[in-house]
């Protein structure tokens, strides 16, 4: 058995420095900038709303993607991969993947207990 649950949205910004961008995301949603998290990554204070939101500067298209956070990421990939996305492939501890219909989201690593967390799906993993 494994949890997941959606994490939150990553705002990809090719052409744009993530301060600027996350200027503008930061006034347009109502929600303050967080510190800079390595010069690519500026997260956005979405705690009221029990997500996660970021700006990250990319190399691809500008667009914005989702992120499914699992406490087994390598499950959770297979079991959508059983709903028919395909796996994109693997950044550090997470994977990129493509859905059916064409859209790019990732499955990551939960930050801590999922049993703690609001809106957490379980699911039964092949042989449970």
């Amino acid at each position: 058995m494994h949890r997941s649950r959606l994490a939150g949205f990553i705002i990809d910004c090719k052409d744009a420095e993530p301060e600027a961008a996350a200027r503008f995301w930061s006034e347009a949603l109502g929600m303050r900038s967080l510190d800079v998290e390595g010069g690519r990554y500026v997260p956005l204070d979405a705690s009221a709303r029990d997500l996660h939101i970021e700006v990250q500067r990319v190399e691809h298209a500008s667009r914005l993607h989702l992120d499914i956070q699992s406490d087994d990421v390598d499950a959770e990939a297979a079991r959508l991969e059983a709903l028919g996305a395909r796996r994109i492939g693997k950044v550090q501890t997470w994977w990129v993947m493509e859905a059916p219909t064409g859209q790019r989201f990732c499955v990551v690593r939960a930050k801590g207990d999922m049993r703690a967390m609001a809106g957490v799906n379980v699911w039964p993993d092949e042989g449970d």
